[in-house]
């Protein structure tokens, strides 16, 4: 059964204006209820349920196991930790996982369709910018389904290109700005660049209409997007562009140590033990 469809505020179009109005844009990862909850607390425009969650949450090397019906799942989560209302909540996007649209136009609108009918993500992010993914762009917006692309460094790809930066030459640089602009003539709402020069990033800003997301691709994008896993250092090894905020892996990790002692201290200490239970009732 599908979701029932509720109007909202933040529609993928919105992000142009924000880029007209000089807005920068702040876009977030989450993955379940609690982190869903939190980077909506924290005021993120855009939430991405991204497929990186295969090696954050699943424990995958790559993004490349994790499936549609994950992705599905994972998104339901996170729009259930929204407390705002439904006009009030950050635009939810979510990528399509690999394989769930590079195999033709049918079942990449299909792919689509289920994220947006089942869950309450009003777009999808897609990877690349050959020829086959352009027209798989070109349909998803005609069937209504709204598209943010990705260029650079495109993790899906990693057994090709590796999680090195890209477009360190001038041939490769313009590859990238003419795909930018392939991408925006598809019909996409705005563009991740993720892991290329600055000076690059900064030319295909000011070239494309449409909001170019950075990622390890400097200060003068449009907006930034980050993994929220990253930020909070919960992973156990952050890319170059992408540093902790906060070490807080560690201290989860001092936290959950501290309470495990003080429960072994209680167990060796009978009294201490009994002095610390709840009263009875």
């Amino acid at each position: 059964m599908g979701m029932k469809v509720l109007a909202r505020n933040m529609l993928p179009t919105e992000l142009i204006r924000f880029k007209q109005t000089g807005k920068t844009i702040t876009i977030l990862t989450a993955w379940d209820s609690i982190s869903g909850a939190l980077v909506e607390a924290a005021g993120a425009d855009v939430v991405l349920v991204g497929d990186s969650l295969s090696m954050v949450i699943l424990g995958h090397a790559t993004t490349l196991p994790v499936t549609l019906q994950q992705m599905l799942y994972h998104t339901q989560a996170v729009a259930r930790g929204f407390t705002q209302p439904i006009n009030k909540q950050p635009l939810l996007v979510c990528d399509l996982p690999f394989l769930s649209y590079q195999c033709g136009e049918e079942k990449a609108v299909a792919s689509a369709g289920l994220l947006l009918k089942e869950s309450y993500a009003a777009a999808v992010k897609v990877e690349g910018a050959e020829p086959e993914i352009i027209g798989v762009i070109q349909r998803l917006v005609r069937m209504g389904i709204p598209v943010m692309g990705h260029l650079g460094l495109t993790p899906q790809s990693v057994h090709r290109i590796g999680y090195r930066r890209q477009a360190e030459d001038k041939q490769s640089q313009e590859q990238i700005l003419s795909q930018a602009l392939a991408l925006e003539k598809a019909g996409c709402f705005s563009v991740v660049l993720e892991h290329v020069p600055d000076s690059l990033a900064e030319q295909v800003t000011k070239q494309l209409a449409i909001p170019v997301i950075g990622i390890g691709a400097g200060k003068s994008c449009d907006g930034q997007i980050r993994v929220t896993a990253d930020l909070l250092g919960l992973t156990s090894k952050q890319p170059p562009f992408s540093p902790p905020l906060i070490s807080g892996r560690k201290i989860f990790e001092e936290t959950l140590k501290e309470w495990i002692q003080q429960q072994h201290l209680l167990g060796e200490n009978p009294t201490k033990q009994k002095s610390q239970q709840e009263p009875d009732y």
